[in-house]
């Protein structure tokens, strides 16, 4: 029997509970297809920060490479100064892995109310591939004073170093500025990515996003190579949209899109509105991959720790979360089992948490989808 050894960060706030339900149903799903998971669990997070001092260290990133993929739970507390978990854990994670795809599928199940009138399941299934490690996040930037200043800006990453030297003569009181970038390799692999997608999930367009029309060098260059990719995949349809009107066409016609790739800030925004539209936070799952490394699988909401043990929060998005996991470390038939178990959960309708209208508990939830898996 094949052991797959898969490690866990429960995190903050409703992490714990919602992770310990996608493990459930995990190991309910490794029962019945002949696996063994074997979950090493990392105490990563606000208590031991707050007990520690530490955020994430160079050995425990060292370690956690070894491996294929890691299953997070949420991250963020209220005792912990905004910014410090999320940039000091979550994306010194996604960088240091070099996780250069995020992946949101976003898909309305039945039997799930979505906002937008006289839409269905068959209307809103389509998935937003966002690059994970360039554009806006990259953290560079600085605010200066009236008056003459120099500021250096380095952007480290294993394959490629960018310096700054930016001069600043101003006469305002305060000047911020933040710098945006991308490369041709970055563009190039998360466009290549989005079209295997396409064509190893039987999808047949994929939309461009971006905002070419006003961030001409960045996004001029996106587009360039997005059109010479796209001439490697002559069986997918390709179209581009800016960023605004793609939020507009979500709302609208959500039916139109299939596979949206997106730059790194842009994605982050339309992903948040692609969740509200198949129903809420609760089902959006999220997936920061690096194909040929170590992948991190997440749900997409916050740890909200106003929730924190009172068995309320809807597990879904971990659990599909763990879907993703699945499949990414080789296991589709799997994933594709646990993803019916949801869908056939949600569709009778008798068990649901109270984002949806119901009064289960976190756990009832994980329990019903368990029990589903093993019925399958």
């Amino acid at each position: 029997m094949t052991t797959h050894k898969i490690p866990v960060i429960p995190g903050d706030g409703i992490g714990a509970e919602i992770i310990e339900e996608g493990r459930k149903v995990i190991d309910a799903v490794s029962e019945v297809d002949g696996f063994e998971v074997e979950w090493i669990e990392y105490p990563h997070g606000a208590d031991h920060y707050l007990k520690t001092g530490e955020l994430i260290g160079e050995d425990t990133l060292k370690e956690l490479k070894k491996y294929k993929a890691i299953y997070l739970g949420a991250l963020g507390d209220d005792r912990v100064e905004p910014g410090i978990l999320e940039l000091g854990i979550l994306l010194r994670l996604r960088f240091y892995m070099d996780q250069y795809v995020n992946l949101r599928p976003v898909k309305l199940y039945e039997g799930v109310e979505t906002p937008l009138k006289n839409k269905t399941s068959k209307d809103i299934n389509f998935t937003v591939v966002r690059e994970n490690t360039e554009d806006f996040y990259v953290g560079l930037g600085a605010k200066v004073d009236k008056g003459k200043s120099h500021t250096k800006l380095d952007l480290i990453r294993e394959t490629y170093n960018v310096k700054f030297g930016i001069d600043v003569e101003t006469d305002a009181d305060e000047v911020a500025f933040q710098l945006g970038v991308l490369t041709r390799r970055g563009i190039k692999r998360i466009v290549k990515y989005a079209f295997d997608y396409a064509v190893d999930h039987n999808r047949t367009k994929v939309t461009s996003v971006d905002k070419a029309n006003v961030i001409t060098h960045m996004y001029g260059m996106w587009r360039k190579i997005f059109s010479e990719v796209a001439q490697e995949y002559t069986r997918i349809d390709t179209d581009f949209t800016f960023v605004d009107a793609t939020n507009m066409w979500f709302v609208k016609n959500p039916e139109w899109y299939q596979v949206a790739v997106t730059p790194n800030l842009f994605g982050d925004v339309i992903s948040d509105l692609g969740a509200m539209i198949q129903g809420g936070l609760g089902f959006a799952a999220g997936g920061n991959i690096n194909p040929e490394g170590t992948s991190m699988f997440e749900p997409i909401h916050g740890s909200a720790p106003k929730y924190k043990g009172m068995n309320r929060a809807n597990p879904i998005a971990t659990i599909l979360s763990g879907g993703l996991l699945l499949e990414d470390i080789g296991l589709r038939n799997s994933a594709d089992k646990l993803e019916q178990a949801v869908i056939e959960v949600l569709k009778e309708g008798k068990v649901k948490t109270y984002d949806i209208g119901g009064k289960a508990g976190t756990s009832d939830m994980g329990d019903a989808i368990a029990t589903k898996v093993k019925g399958l």
